[in-house]
This record gives structure tokens, C-alpha cells and sequence, in this order.
């Protein structure tokens, strides 16, 4: 039978120790903290160790979720993660995420949307409990865009971050609550304004795509940045009005992280105050599909987001996606405070006779490892390790 509602009951997130100024970028690229500053609004963000990747970010945050939620591992029938920095391309990192928390019986799939990729996997969470397939389903949006970066391109190392944010959605039989109007649109005009032209199948992995370093992201600022002022507003706007709310009803607004020079265009075209724009960019740059449930995540920790409190998430993407959600929140929200009790480390088991090599750009490598020293690899004893997967023998 279709619940009353879909509502969050949990909800965590997870940003690397490790912290890239842009006092270390300045070594990096012709660049400088105030350049950077004045047209981002970041001062710095986080980079994962080279024993992590997407998917042991994604469990971190998704086990703070489960437990804020009041969960088991194996009470979650589904896992979505949204990313656009697969650990492989196949598997799917939502696979190698269930292995990585301890669930045993949840279907997984990744969701590739993009900045976007967040939203639209809540709103395919809350669609698929709705319809009464799922009780509880495990939201995560988790990006490792370091590995994806040229370190001597200024238009792009500067802006990106690593990091996951999550979040339960659960069945209830109480009415209200949760979702109340959401918009997600995509507009293929802008495919090749933010892009990574190699390592697909129209462009596949070779020597000469190396060398033309076709498999770092590529973006058109200018035009990306007149497009998603536009668009985030007008899908936060559509949401609202699906919603039956008007603008300043709205008590706290979650915009992906992506420059705050965009935030306070966004907040305008809306005609609200800064202060109803819940802003973290300059700790955590854009962080793509994570960027908007760590800001959730910590909205909600840090005390502005109350029982019954309106709060409107909203993201732009490459694609150009776009998608927005209107919320009521129903969620207590000191039951955050149960996420101290999860260890953050999640350990993923590696394919057999295989390992990677150098994970980390060279060039970053080297100045974090002049600043803070060379980081001892702990992939090896984190606790918890996962058994591996195991076969039936046949007589």
C-alpha cells in the first residue's frame, strides 16, 4: 500500500581532513587568494587522500544517515548515488557502496545528473516510495572532481572540491511532510559548455587523449555562469508555485554551491535576503552532486532548519541539468547528533591482482606533500574491512 508521505529521517555528510587553499593554489597556477575570492567566494576546499575515492566517501556519509535516521544497514531497500566521478564505470559506485556499509539486500544504481545529480535522485527516492516500491531509500550525492582536474588550468583546479552528503528518505503513514513540488529540467544546448571529452565511448581512453589531456573537465565560465543564474531561479520558482507557496513563505533555501557571486544573483532574482541563502562555497567549493546534501546536512546541524520549517533545495549541472525540491522538514533535528557515534572510514574491496596508479594529480601530490608532508596510505588497516564476496563451490 502507497504511504501518506516520503519523508527525510536522516541525514550526514562527509568532507576529506585534508584542505586545499588558495594560498596553495597561488604555487599551482597564475592565480591569488584574492582573485579567487572576489570572483568565487572561496577561500578553500577539501582533497581526498589517495587511499579514497567516491565510493568510501559516499559510505561515510550515507552510514551518518542511516544512523541520524534511527537504521540499520539492511533497513535501506534502496541506494542512489549520484556522481559524476564513478569509481569505475562499472560497477556502479552505489554497488560498491551498499558492500561498503553493511547492507545485504538493497538494490543500487548510480544517478548521473551532474551538479543536479543530488536532487534528482531524491526526486527518484521519493517517486519510488511513494508509489509504494520502497520504504527506505538511501540518497547520496558524493564527487572526487580533484582526480578529474588539470592543475594548471586557473579556470577549473580553483573551483572544485571533494566531498558526499546523504540522506534517508522513509515511508510514513502520516500525511504532509517531505516533497511537497519539485522541477528538474535539462537543456542539451549547453552539452559541451561543462565537459569531459574523453573516456567514453564517442572518445575512448588512449595515448593521444592523454597527451591532449582530454580527460580533465573542460567548462565555458561565462556562459555557464549567465545560464545557471537564470536557471536556478526559475526552477526554485516552479517548485515553489507546485507547491502552492509563495517566495517568502520559503524559510531556508539550499542552492548547489557553486559561486557565491551566482548565490546572491539567485537571491535576487528571488527577491529575498542573503540570509535566507544557507552558503558553505567557501569551505568546500563546488563539490558537484554532493555540494547540495553536505549543505543540507549541515544546515540542519548547525541549527537553521526547524520542525516544520519550508526549505527549498536547488542545483544546476552540466547538461545543462537543473533541479529543485520544495520540502517541508518533519525531521528532529537534534537526532543529528547520533552521527558522532559512526567511525569516518569506510574501506571498498578492490578487485584482485589489480591496483591503481597514482591517483592524485602529480602536481597537486606535490604541493600538499611539501606543506603537510607525504600522508601514510591507511587503505590497508581500516577497520571493518569487508569480507570478500563469496562463490559457491560446485562438487
Amino acid at each position: 500500500m502507497a504511504p501518506m508521505s516520503a519523508r527525510i529521517t536522516g541525514w550526514g555528510r562527509y568532507a576529506p581532513e585534508r584542505v586545499l587553499t588558495n594560498a596553495d593554489l597561488e604555487k599551482l597556477v597564475d592565480t591569488s587568494d584574492e582573485w579567487i575570492r572576489s570572483r568565487t567566494g572561496i577561500r578553500e576546499r577539501r582533497v581526498a587522500a589517495p587511499h579514497e575515492t567516491t565510493a568510501t566517501l559516499a559510505a561515510v556519509a550515507g552510514k551518518r544517515a542511516i544512523a541520524v535516521a534511527g537504521l540499520e544497514p539492511d533497513d535501506v531497500d534502496l541506494i542512489l548515488v549520484g556522481t559524476l566521478t564513478p569509481d569505475y564505470w562499472m560497477p556502479s559506485t552505489a554497488a560498491l557502496v551498499k558492500e561498503a556499509i553493511g547492507n545485504t539486500r538493497a538494490a543500487a544504481f548510480d544517478v548521473m545528473a551532474a551538479c543536479s545529480g543530488f536532487v534528482y535522485a531524491y526526486a527518484t527516492a521519493d517517486a519510488f516510495i511513494r508509489a509504494g516500491t520502497y520504504r527506505n531509500v538511501l540518497v547520496i550525492g558524493a564527487e572526487l572532481l580533484t582526480r578529474f582536474l588539470d592543475f594548471s588550468d586557473r579556470n577549473t583546479c580553483i573551483l572544485f572540491g571533494d566531498g558526499a552528503g546523504a540522506v534517508v528518505v522513509s515511508a510514513s503513514d502520516e500525511e504532509g511532510g517531505g516533497m511537497a513540488g519539485m522541477e528538474m529540467t535539462t537543456d542539451p544546448d549547453g552539452a559541451y559548455m561543462i565537459w569531459l571529452p574523453s573516456g567514453g565511448s564517442k572518445s575512448p581512453p588512449s595515448s593521444e587523449t592523454i597527451r591532449r589531456g582530454e580527460h580533465y573537465v573542460r567548462m565555458e565560465g561565462k556562459e555557464t555562469y549567465r545560464y545557471a543564474t537564470k536557471t536556478l531561479a526559475t526552477s526554485a520558482l516552479k517548485a515553489i508555485e507546485r507547491a502552492g507557496w509563495d517566495p517568502g513563505e520559503v524559510d531556508l533555501f539550499i542552492p548547489h554551491q557553486a559561486n557565491i557571486r551566482i548565490i546572491e544573483s539567485v537571491a535576487k532574482g528571488l527577491g529575498l535576503p542573503m540570509d535566507k541563502m544557507f552558503v558553505n562555497v567557501d569551505r568546500y567549493g563546488n563539490t558537484s552532486a554532493a555540494s547540495v546534501g553536505i549543505a543540507l546536512a549541515e544546515a540542519v546541524d548547525s541549527g537553521r532548519v526547524q520542525l516544520g520549517d519550508k526549505i527549498v533545495f536547488v542545483a544546476f549541472g552540466a547538461g545543462f541539468t537543473s533541479g529543485a525540491a520544495a520540502v517541508t522538514w518533519t525531521a528532529d533535528p537534534l537526532h543529528g547528533k547520533r552521527a558522532d557515534s559512526v567511525v569516518p572510514t569506510a574501506s571498498v574491496r578492490a578487485p584482485v591482482d589489480w591496483d591503481s596508479v597514482d591517483p592524485m594529480p602529480a602536481r597537486l601530490m606535490a604541493v600538499l606533500a611539501e606543506r603537510d608532508g607525504v600522508q601514510v596510505p591507511l587503505d590497508d588497516v581500516v577497520p571493518g574491512e569487508p569480507e570478500p564476496a563469496h562463490r559457491e563451490v560446485l562438487a
